[in-house]
C-alpha cells in the first residue's frame, strides 16, 4: 500500500494533535508536517513536497485561499483541502478557482473525513458532493460557471462524450451526488463512477468540475439547478 504523505495548517496547536494522532492510526496516511499559519504553511510546501495539504480557510496573516492558491501555482501535483463555512457560496467558488480539492465543514466526522482525502488521492473531486447538497450554495457556484461560458475561449466543437456521458455530466454540473444520479438514470452507483471516470479519461481533465467547466464552455451541456431553475 502507497501512503500518501500529508501536511496539516490551522492555528490551533490541539487541532493538529488530536488529527495528527487520528491519522497515524491510518496506515495510507503520514502527516509529515504542520503549520499554524500560512506562510510557514508555504515554505513548509517548498520544503516537504507532500501529496495533500489539509488547510483551515481562515488563517492569520496569509488567508487560506491565498495560500491555496500560491501551492496550486508553485506545487500544481499538489492537492489542497480546505475546512470551511460550506454554507458560504461565495467561499466556495473562490476555493474551486483556486483549485482546491475538496472544500468540507471543520465539524466532519473523522471517517466522513478520511474518505474524502482517499477520494482526493485518486484524483476525484468531492466538493459536490460535500458542499452542493444546499440549494443557495448550488446556485452560487452554478451562477459563475455560467458566466465563465461567456470567456474569451469559449468555443464550440464535437463533443467526444456519448449521449449518456453528457446526461451524467449535466447532472454532475447541477450538483447531483454519484447516488442521485444513479436513481434519476436508472443506473447502478457504479455505472454512474464508470461514466464520469471515463468522462475524465476522455477529456483529459483531473476532475469533476473542469470536466464541467471545459463542456459548457464548449456548449455541450446547460446547467438546470435542482428546483428547475
Amino acid at each position: 500500500m502507497s501512503v500518501t504523505t500529508l501536511i496539516i495548517v490551522h492555528t490551533v496547536s490541539m487541532f493538529r494533535d488530536g488529527l495528527r494522532l487520528a491519522l497515524s492510526a491510518t496506515p495510507d496516511f503520514k502527516v509529515v508536517g504542520e503549520a499554524g499559519n500560512g506562510q510557514q504553511a508555504i515554505q513548509m510546501v517548498d520544503q516537504v513536497d507532500p501529496d495533500l495539504v489539509l488547510m483551515d480557510i481562515d488563517l492569520p496573516g496569509v488567508h487560506g485561499l491565498e495560500v491555496a492558491r500560491a501551492i496550486k501555482r508553485s506545487h500544481p501535483h499538489i492537492a489542497v483541502i480546505l475546512f470551511g463555512p460550506v454554507n458560504d457560496g461565495s467561499s466556495v467558488v473562490k476555493a474551486i478557482r483556486a483549485g482546491v480539492s475538496a472544500f468540507i465543514p471543520p465539524s466532519i466526522e473523522f471517517a466522513e473525513l478520511l474518505e474524502t482525502l482517499r477520494q482526493v488521492r485518486r484524483g476525484e473531486y468531492p466538493i459536490n458532493d460535500l458542499v452542493l447538497s444546499s440549494p443557495e450554495v448550488a446556485a452560487t457556484v452554478l451562477e459563475a460557471f455560467r458566466q465563465m461560458v461567456g470567456d474569451d475561449d469559449t468555443q464550440t466543437v464535437f463533443s467526444p462524450l456519448s449521449a449518456r456521458e453528457l446526461e451524467v455530466l449535466e447532472l454532475v454540473a447541477a450538483g447531483r451526488t454519484n447516488r442521485e444520479i444513479a436513481t434519476l438514470l436508472d443506473i447502478s452507483n457504479q455505472t454512474v463512477k464508470n461514466h464520469i471516470s471515463s468522462i475524465l479519461r476522455k477529456l483529459a481533465v483531473n476532475d469533476r468540475t473542469q470536466a464541467v467547466v471545459y463542456a459548457m464552455r464548449r456548449g455541450w451541456i446547460k446547467v438546470v439547478l435542482p428546483n428547475g431553475s
